[in-house]
């Protein structure tokens, strides 16, 4: 299959979305692909859900064509369960499959899954391994540094994993305690994309807020692509902006008319993806970082956040864009 997802074709650096669970569904993920985002991930999908057809697992699989190049994530401690699922995950036809081994939420490394299994490298190389060769789409994995500082050998094991054969490979500049604590060291990062024995992809991940970010990110370590996670959320034109800077072209204002239309939009499509509750419900993670830096803008933030209906938050944006005209 062509390896298109992971080549430098679409822009300088690719710079993708990285997935964020609650966060990174169909609707959110059109708006960042609108906004120039190269590469999109789906929320991360657990084996076993899948392997027992739960209903929500499917919809986080879905996505348009429009969302090409994309990659369905999934995670999990049981290599049976992680090679039976494959099969369901290839009849969606993503164009690539990314294993978690990143997460640090307790209830997903507690179990052994995500970057819990960083204590157990060589299980983790092991069931690598045996999705490569089962899968008949690219693999990917998305890493941290480590379990722990004391147990960083992320040189090491990144020429394991590619020894594996997957076909990229994305880190997080942070240890699996540190959570997202502290700051990501994405100097390590670089040690793994400028050691000459690697020759896949390398994709860096970690406190990328702002395109200044991603392009110092770029020059200074060289990496293949940026994946962006929570400086993302609310601002779908960082992907835009990014690309911008990539060219050399300074940053273009988001007026607060847009961010109120792209917002709007945002909600309505969450709404008629997963219905009218749920979409309130999850969209007030999103509301800050919309409407992020505007003076005086909590007594609007409590109205957004505590609205029960689309009809009533569509008239609050209304008077956030009237109020800030």
């Amino acid at each position: 299959m062509n390896l298109s997802p992971f080549t430098s074709h679409l822009s300088p650096c690719i710079v993708g979305l990285s997935p964020m669970d609650d966060i990174t569904d169909l609707p959110f993920r059109q708006l960042c692909k609108e906004f120039g985002a190269d590469l999109l991930i789906t929320e991360f999908i657990a084996s076993e859900a899948l392997n027992r057809d739960a209903e929500k697992s499917f919809r986080k699989m879905r996505f348009t064509p429009e969302q090409r190049p994309i990659g369905i994530q999934i995670f999990g401690a049981n290599e049976e369960e992680l090679l039976r699922c494959l099969d369901v995950v290839e009849q969606a036809e993503p164009d690539f499959i990314d294993i978690n081994w990143g997460c640090p939420v307790r209830k997903v490394a507690g179990k052994g899954a995500g970057s819990g299994i960083l204590q157990d490298i060589p299980k983790m190389l092991g069931i690598t391994t045996a999705m490569v060769k089962r899968s008949h789409l690219p693999v990917t994995v998305k890493t941290r540094l480590g379990y722990s500082h004391d147990s960083m050998m992320i040189t090491d094991f990144c020429e394991a994993l590619q020894d594996t054969g997957i076909a990229a490979l994305s880190i997080h500049g942070r240890t699996k305690n540190q959570m997202y604590s502290g700051t990501a060291d994405w100097t390590m990062i670089g040690e793994v994309k400028n050691n000459p024995r690697m020759h896949i992809p390398i994709f860096g991940n970690g406190d990328i807020t702002t395109a200044a970010q991603a392009l110092e990110a770029k020059e200074r370590y060289g990496v293949d692509g940026i994946l962006i996670g929570r400086g993302a959320i609310g601002n779908p034109w960082i992907f835009e902006q990014c690309r911008r800077a990539f060219r050399g072209e300074a940053e273009r204002e988001i007026t607060v008319a847009e961010r109120v239309d792209v917002c709007r939009r945002h909600l309505l499509a969450a709404a008629d993806f997963k219905g009218e509750r749920t979409a309130i419900f999850e969209m007030r993670k999103h509301y800050g970082a919309y409407f992020k830096g505007l003076h005086n803008f909590k007594p609007f933030r409590l109205a957004l956040v505590s609205t029960p209906s689309l009809e009533e938050t569509f008239a609050v944006l209304d008077r956030i864009k009237e109020h800030y005209r």
